[in-house]
């Protein structure tokens, strides 16, 4: 081969074929890239499959995040020869008897709340009277054109159109409300609720009575090399270091932001505080969702029943400095480098994972993530994922 050609040998004499310059070099191509189409129907599937089987994963996501908070007091349990089917049935019991006695003390306060919002929403009527009744500007303009485009639509439906001769004109009627079953579907909801708590409960309770069984499980069907059992250990171990940490720092920060809310709204005089108290706790467990929907009911709540966009402001203000100092402050210190995300990820994934299974699903994104960046930590293909969702 000289001078940019290539020498071909044939039957009887040899041909020089030059080079093309511009074709492409096909054996440059990463094999790579043949496998991104298999890579996203793998993910649209899995997608597919958590939300049509989302009945099955959520109980069992809640239990295994259950027993992973609970599995350290039931080994130190066992350490003092309490058998570990005992302790975790102890644990249990009491945490279901600290929130069932917890709502039956608030059950008054939150009963009164309730009876409120007939006179809340008529003050806030006459509020927005009182305020912005002496104006005369767009919003008037607008709500007479509202007014008669309503009365001129409500005139041209009473009108009866002629019918076409042999058409048979048909009325449909509204279904009236029925109480029965509104209480019905109240019921269904509740029995659902309670049965899903149960699963849970049994769920974590066997999981903490199983101790480390399957983990060994994983650990011998990781593969037959010591390398591979050696990262298997290291990633469960470092999920299970997680998730702990992260839920023993949730629980901790939670109390401490409700506690917060509740002595401030007692100092404004913001009625029910102790209600307010525990929604901020427990939508503290929410990553920013749960600040702005506490921040934000607070601020309504304040507005209708001081009547005044000042006092709304200001109990808007004090709920928003509880939890800015507690998400950006206490619980990174506390958490540590090596638990953080990145914010635009765990926004998104709340998001993700809301969408996907609603309310459930903002509680469990934030611990799910975490797992996936553990297990992304550990195995070699997936490190630039974990690097991806670090911080």
């Amino acid at each position: 081969m000289e001078n940019g050609s290539e020498r071909i040998a044939g039957p009887g004499k040899a041909v020089e074929k030059p080079f093309d310059q511009g074709a492409p070099d096909l054996a440059r191509i990463p094999t790579e890239a043949h496998n991104v189409p298999l890579i996203l129907l793998t993910v649209f599937a899995g997608i597919f499959i958590l939300d049509w089987a989302q009945t099955v994963f959520i109980p069992l996501m809640l239990g295994v995040i259950l027993s992973y908070a609970l599995s350290p007091l039931v080994s130190l349990m066992s350490k003092w020869h309490i058998p570990r089917a005992v302790g975790a049935a102890s644990l249990l019991l009491l945490i279901v008897g600290g929130v069932g006695s917890m709502a039956y003390s608030l059950q008054d306060e939150t009963a009164s709340m309730i009876q409120t919002l007939p006179d809340a929403a008529r003050k806030f009527r006459q509020t927005l009277r009182t305020e912005w009744g002496s104006s005369k500007g767009a919003i008037e303009n607008v709500q007479k054109a509202a007014d008669q485009i309503e009365h001129a639509a409500s005139e041209t439906a009473a009108i009866p159109k002629p019918v076409p001769r042999g058409v048979t004109r048909v009325q449909i009627e509204e279904p009236k409300f029925n109480i029965r079953d509104y209480l019905w579907n109240g019921t269904i909801g509740a029995l659902s609720f309670i049965s899903l708590a149960v699963m849970v409960l049994f769920l974590a309770y066997f999981l903490m009575v199983s101790g480390d069984t399957f983990r060994r499980k994983l650990v011998r069907l990781s593969g037959p090399t010591l390398g591979k059992k050696k990262i298997t250990v290291q990633m469960l171990n470092e999920i299970s270091t997680q998730i702990q940490h992260y839920l023993l720092v949730q629980v901790l920060t939670s109390v401490l932001v409700g506690v917060a809310t509740w002595l401030a709204f007692i100092w404004v005089g913001l009625e029910h505080a102790a209600v307010w108290g525990v929604a901020a706790a427990v939508l503290n467990l929410i990553p920013y969702l749960g600040a702005i929907i506490i921040t934000v009911g607070s601020a309504l709540v304040a507005f209708l029943q001081f009547g005044s966009t000042g006092m709304a402001l200001t109990v808007g203000t004090l709920s928003l400095v509880i939890n800015s100092l507690e998400g950006y402050l206490l619980s990174p210190w506390l958490i540590g480098r090596a638990g953080r995300m990145n914010a635009v990820v765990v926004f998104a994934g709340i998001l993700f994972w809301g969408w996907l299974w609603g309310a459930w699903g903002l509680l469990l994104g934030m611990p799910i993530m975490m797992g996936i960046k553990s297990v992304c930590d550990r195995v070699e293909e997936f490190k630039p994922v974990g690097e991806f969702m670090g911080d």
